[in-house]
């Protein structure tokens, strides 16, 4: 029996956005995946900061990317740490390396791909979860090439 990467338990994410944040999150709403990008000297960076690392600018813009990537690291996560969440094991807390965005990562899960499947250096596209409050998340999925 094949084992599925299921969708971490609810109360393990919550929303807490700023100015610097918020477009992320508004593109997520739109089904686009995005990256934080200086408009000075057009360093990515992800987390968004307040101010770019390379040149200290606050000029902010927010490409389109791809929504593909590569699976950098991960974890699979067998055992329920709070009572009542056994139904979302496993689940998989990943780092992603994403395209279109030089080499930045993001901290996210794999989901609804074969367990078995998960290999660092897989390639992934991203999938847009909605949370019951609302909130869309953005995940990722291996690529045909990987699942």
């Amino acid at each position: 029996m094949t084992r599925i990467a299921k969708r971490p338990p609810l109360g393990a994410f919550t929303l807490a956005s700023d100015r610097w944040t918020e477009p992320f999150w508004d593109a997520a709403e739109e089904h686009r995946l995005t990256c934080a990008r200086c408009g000075a000297c057009g360093h990515f960076r992800m987390p968004p900061t307040p101010f770019c690392p390379v040149c200290r600018s606050q000029s902010i813009e927010w490409p389109t990317l791809p929504g593909t990537g590569t699976l950098y690291s991960y974890t699979i996560v067998e055992r329920a740490t709070l009572p009542g969440t056994e139904h979302t094991i496993p689940y998989v807390p990943a780092v992603v390396t994403l395209d279109g965005a030089d080499g930045r990562r993001m901290v996210t899960n794999i989901v609804d791909s074969a367990i078995d499947a998960v290999r660092i250096g897989a390639p992934v596209h991203v999938v847009f979860d909605t949370l019951e409050d609302g909130t869309v998340i953005p995940r990722f999925r291996l690529g045909e090439s990987a699942a």
